[in-house]
C-alpha cells in the first residue's frame, strides 16, 4: 500500500524523558528509605520490635545514628534536585563517610537536649510549677531538633565550615525564618508519628517524600548562609 494508505502514527502522550524522571524519582525515594533504615538499623530495630516506654535509654544511645544518615540523605536530595542524579548508593555512602563525625556530634547534641527536656517534663508533670516549666521545656526540645535538622541540611553544603559555624547559622537563620522552621518541624513530627504507628510504612514509603519536603524548607531557611 502507498504512503497515503498508511495508518498515522499515534503520538505518545508521555515522552521517554517523563518515564525516566518518574522512575528515577521513585527509585531515589525507595533506595534512600532503604539506606536510611540500614544506616540506623539499631534504632529501627528498637522502634519496630520493642516498647520504647521501657527501652528509651537504648533508643537514646542509638538516636545519634540519625545524624550522619540524615546528612547523607540530604546530600542525595541535593544531587537529585541539582542534576537529576540517581546514583543514590554512591552519593549516600560517600556523604555518610564524609560527614560521619559531624553528623554524630549533631545527633548526640540534639538527643541529649531532648532527653534532658523529656526527663524534666516528667518531673514537673502534675506539679503546680509544671504549667510554666513544661511549655518552656517542650519549646527548647523543639528548638534543639529544628536546629539539628537545619545543621544536618547545611553540613553537605558547607563542608569546609566548622561545626560551630554550622550550628550558629542554623540557630540564627532558623529563628529568623521561624515559620519555615516550624513547617519543617511539623513535617518531621508527622514522619515520626507514622514511623511510631506503622514502622514499615513510615520507613519504607513515607520517609523520603516527607524528608524531602523538610529538606526543601530547611534549604530555603539556610539560603543566606550558602
Amino acid at each position: 500500500m502507498g504512503a497515503a494508505g498508511a495508518a498515522p502514527r499515534r503520538r505518545l502522550l508521555i515522552g521517554p524523558e517523563t518515564y525516566e524522571m518518574v522512575f528515577g524519582t521513585v527509585y531515589t525515594g525507595l533506595m534512600t528509605n532503604l539506606l536510611l533504615a540500614v544506616a540506623c538499623l539499631p534504632l529501627v530495630a528498637l522502634v519496630a520490635a520493642t516498647d520504647l516506654a521501657t527501652t528509651w535509654p537504648l533508643a537514646a544511645l542509638t538516636a545519634p545514628l540519625l545524624g550522619p544518615a540524615l546528612a547523607a540523605a540530604f546530600a542525595v536530595f541535593a544531587a537529585f534536585s541539582t542534576d537529576g542524579s540517581t546514583t543514590v548508593v554512591r552519593t549516600f555512602a560517600r556523604a555518610w563517610r564524609r560527614h560521619l563525625r559531624r553528623g554524630l556530634a549533631i545527633g548526640a547534641l540534639a538527643t541529649g537536649a531532648v532527653v534532658v527536656a523529656a526527663v524534666d517534663v516528667a518531673f514537673f508533670w502534675g506539679r503546680t510549677t509544671g504549667a510554666v516549666a513544661i511549655p518552656v521545656l517542650v519549646t527548647l526540645a523543639a528548638g534543639a531538633v529544628t536546629t539539628a535538622v537545619l545543621a544536618l541540611v547545611a553540613v553537605p553544603e558547607m563542608a569546609g565550615a566548622r561545626l560551630r559555624a554550622v550550628l550558629l547559622a542554623a540557630v540564627v537563620l532558623g529563628a529568623r525564618r521561624w515559620y519555615l522552621s516550624a513547617g519543617a518541624l511539623l513535617v518531621l513530627g508527622l514522619l515520626a508519628s507514622v514511623v511510631a504507628v506503622r514502622p514499615v510504612v513510615g520507613l519504607g514509603f513515607a520517609a523520603a517524600p516527607l524528608l524531602y519536603a523538610a529538606w526543601g524548607a530547611c534549604r530555603f531557611v539556610l539560603r543566606p548562609a550558602r
